[in-house]
């Protein structure tokens, strides 16, 4: 099988390797990076465990080809956390009780992540919607929701 040479940049660290011909992004960062935040789910784009963002944006891994995120950015949980410090998300999802069996989590975080980038005051309406891509089977969506509300407000400096 052919290989193709990629160079792209995860978490803050530069990332070049050759993958196989069509490999899913999912399958270059689990087994040829190491990284394995990101979820596989279903496989076909349907429960979002698999989210990552690249440039910014979201995106589901599984059906993402690796070739093409050459010399983009790529964000997994694994660069949330910085050392021994939680991310805001991280730390609202543990307090909230927004993370059960734990499956969905990095899909969930990476949807908030991107969302709080884009609207850093999101309303009730636009996390519901942001994060509607990735399905919970443990929680029922209240504890994630209120968590990224009390990551929002955190964010913007009101005590909540």
């Amino acid at each position: 099988m052919a290989k193709t040479p990629i160079t792209f940049t995860l978490n803050d660290s530069e990332v070049a390797l050759f993958a196989d011909h069509g490999a899913a992004l999912i399958d270059v960062l689990r087994r040829g990076v190491g990284d394995l935040t990101p979820k596989q789910g279903c496989a076909q784009g349907t429960c979002g465990a698999c989210t990552v963002l690249i440039d910014g944006q979201p995106h589901l891994s599984c059906l993402t080809l690796a070739e093409t995120v050459e010399g983009r950015r790529i964000d997994t949980v694994g660069g949330l956390a910085n050392g021994q410090h939680l991310d805001v998300l991280q730390t609202t999802f543990m307090e909230g009780f927004a993370a059960q069996c734990g499956f969905c989590t990095s899909g969930m975080l990476l949807a908030a992540k991107a969302l709080l980038e884009r609207v850093p005051n999101p309303d009730r309406a636009e996390v519901i919607e942001a994060i509607s891509g990735n399905l919970c089977r443990c929680t029922g969506y209240e504890p994630i929701v209120d968590a990224i509300l009390l990551a929002a407000a955190r964010m913007q400096g009101r005590a909540v």
